[in-house]
């Protein structure tokens, strides 16, 4: 695969964008987190995504030149209506007003609507924990899951993440989905020609398949059965119901240029752990971190991300498919 310098693939991405009707401060948030996804090795939240945004924007169902609108309705809670817009807009300009809130009261609820795919939920938390801050935070996206037992979307793969700040490291950073595998990477699985692992998907039969595009037309199916179900009602509940969002069964798809915007909704619950745990929290986090890592066979959440974060720092680039990057240089 071609390797794109770090200022190339950024400048490529926001060039696409305000190309399709985007403006460059939504451009540049928008494409600073999918570059930070490629660099730790996302790719299906990363520039495979720029096509699916830039046709949306030029056909008006993301408002590319949206201006988030923050309010604070509550001592702690920040409401952001994201306009129909890039949620990446809206988290740049929540997230500041709720990290204070959360320093003021001990913690702060950051709650979005009307917004867009959330991307690599990770970040925002991540970035709230390199200011010494403990964050949870959900997103719910178009209805692709079925719940445990049925076999109608009902769900998004609605991401939970949570971080929390480390002594002399990296945050701890876990993020996971409630797909067994995430929207993006059947996507990917079906532009390669590859078969999607067994109990990840059933077909619009209800039948279990392996075949991506059978599985875009039935139901992706929860992790863990009825444990991977129900943490998807909390996430929909948190993120959609809590924030005044859409439900994951009325909104529309993220990879379509037709219909209205989807409206989705994030939610993140940020707390500051020196106001109940004092200054022995990263302590604590070590001692209990370092009991795991002691023991052979075993690694934290997030070790490869930030290894291949690193080494995406040091080459100072980026591989990009073939394909995509030619994909990517006609749209300019």
């Amino acid at each position: 695969m071609p390797a794109v310098s770090l200022a190339e693939a950024q400048n490529l991405g926001e060039k696409i964008l305000m190309a399709h009707n985007v403006a460059q401060r939504n451009a540049t948030f928008t494409i600073t987190s999918l570059l930070r996804a490629e660099m730790e090795g996302l790719p299906s939240h990363g520039f495979s995504r720029i096509p699916y945004y830039a046709a949306q924007s030029a056909a008006g169902k993301v408002d590319g030149h949206a201006v988030p609108l923050v309010e604070r309705p509550r001592s702690g809670v920040v409401a952001v209506d994201a306009r129909c817009g890039f949620a990446f807009s809206a988290f740049a300009d929540g997230l500041p007003v709720a990290a204070q809130a959360a320093r003021e009261s001990g913690v702060a609820l950051l709650a979005v609507r009307n917004s867009h795919h959330a991307g690599v939920l990770g970040f925002p938390v991540a970035d709230l924990a390199e200011q010494g801050l403990v964050a949870l935070g959900f997103a719910n996206s178009p209805a692709s899951l079925a719940p445990y037992g049925g076999s109608k979307v009902t769900f998004g793969t609605n991401p939970l993440a949570m971080a929390c700040p480390r002594k002399n490291s990296p945050p701890l950073v876990i993020d996971l989905s409630m797909g067994l595998l995430a929207r993006g990477k059947i996507l990917q699985a079906a532009k390669k020609g590859e078969l999607i692992p067994e109990g990840a998907a059933v077909d619009a039969q209800g039948n279990p398949t392996r075949d991506p595009a059978k599985a875009f037309d039935g139901a992706l199916l929860p992790f863990g059965g009825p444990k991977g179900y129900a943490l998807a009602l909390i996430v929909e509940i948190m993120s959609a119901a809590l924030t005044g969002a859409a439900l994951a069964i009325e909104a529309s798809s993220l990879f379509t240029p037709d219909g209205p915007a989807p409206r989705l909704g994030q939610s993140f619950l940020i707390m500051d752990p020196s106001a109940s745990a004092g200054a022995n929290f990263v302590d604590r986090v070590e001692q209990l971190l370092t009991f795991i890592t002691d023991q052979p066979g075993t690694r934290l959440p997030g070790d490869r991300r930030i290894g291949l974060s690193q080494a995406a720092k040091q080459s100072n680039s980026i591989d990009l498919p073939e394909d995509l990057l030619i994909q990517l240089r006609e749209l300019c």
